[in-house]
């Protein structure tokens, strides 16, 4: 299998799973890995989240890569691994960076600072989710890699599709799109509509499959 990051520095895009149903969150999953995007992340903050992770592996198979959000624990990182969680994504430098590096998990550690993002990587993260990347937009992850030019770098929160393109310019390696990508259909809401976002996010050249 093709590394995280090296997958991730191909199809450019994570989409961001965060649902208000199970079956709804799985059917968003396989409708975006069917319109070709091939790097999803199901938040913990999602009910049954486990379930859904375990159920969309077996829908998808190696059609796509499917990791956890928000994961804070060790715990959290273990029954995401026995899940077949194939990466975790945390919000912060959590517990969860070390678990997931001795699960032999890939790690993108949420960090904001210059310091937060240094940390991480030195306890094995594979990549920095620079999260909310919104505070600081394009310009901010163009100074951090000013000073850490080798540490990639995946901005999210408040990445819309029109702005993906101008951090992706700036250096990212991918960016992670939540709502703006997956809107009410993890609760159960419009494919249709979702799929024609996810198209739309392929056309700008963000989430070209890898």
């Amino acid at each position: 299998m093709t590394s995280l990051l090296d997958g991730l520095k191909r199809a450019r895009l994570l989409a961001i799973i965060r649902g208000s149903e199970r079956t709804a969150s799985v059917r968003t999953a396989v409708a975006l890995v069917e319109e070709g995007i091939t790097y999803l992340e199901v938040s913990l903050n999602t009910p049954e989240a486990i379930e859904v992770i375990a159920a969309v592996r077996r829908e998808v198979g190696d059609r796509a890569a499917v990791g956890a959000g928000t994961v804070l624990t060790g715990e959290d990182a273990a029954r995401v691994a026995d899940a077949g969680g194939q990466f975790l994504v945390t919000p912060a430098v959590t517990a969860a960076v070390d678990s997931g590096v001795l699960l032999g998990l890939p790690v993108l550690a949420g960090a904001m600072t210059p310091t937060e993002a240094f940390s991480a990587m030195d306890r094995g993260a594979t990549a920095i989710k620079l999260f909310p990347a919104s505070l600081g937009g394009p310009a901010y992850l163009s100074a951090l890699r000013d000073p850490f030019p080798n540490i990639p770098f995946i901005p999210v929160g408040g990445v819309s599709a029109e702005a993906a393109a101008e951090y992706l310019a700036r250096g990212a390696v991918a960016v992670g799109v939540g709502s703006p990508l997956i809107g009410d259909a993890a609760g159960g809401g419009d494919l249709d509509a979702l799929r024609r976002r996810a198209q739309e996010l392929l056309r700008l050249g963000a989430g070209a499959a890898g």
